[in-house]
């Protein structure tokens, strides 16, 4: 049973910054691409981040030079470091691990960047 365990969410400041974490179970971490998708009140899905099983990463315009995605195959975990948060970083994020056509999805954990 393939389980997706988010944590780190919370409320923030603007200019402040969160951690998110993601640990994976019931898959061989190793081999997915890994990432970090938000969706904010009102609007679609987004991808934030990915890291492939090579390591090479992929932001979205909106979050570069402010989140990095890293991952640990030895703990499979990944984890987003987010830094100089916005309110429009204001959102579930949600981890993902995708192989091919396949797909899976954490329950989400609630970011908040507010003051």
């Amino acid at each position: 049973q393939v389980q997706l365990v988010e944590s780190g969410g919370g409320l923030v400041q603007p200019g402040g910054s969160l951690r998110l974490s993601c640990s994976a179970s019931g898959i061989i971490f190793s081999i997915f691409t890994m990432g970090w998708y938000r969706q904010a009140p009102g609007k679609q899905r987004e991808l934030v981040a990915d890291i492939s099983s090579r390591g090479n990463r992929n932001y979205a315009d909106s979050v570069k030079g402010r989140f990095t995605i890293s991952r640990d195959n030895a703990k499979n975990t990944v984890s987003l470091q987010m830094n100089s948060l916005e309110p429009d970083d204001t959102a579930v994020y949600y981890c993902n691990a995708q192989l091919g056509p396949r797909t899976e999805w954490g329950q989400g954990t609630r970011v908040t960047v507010s003051s």
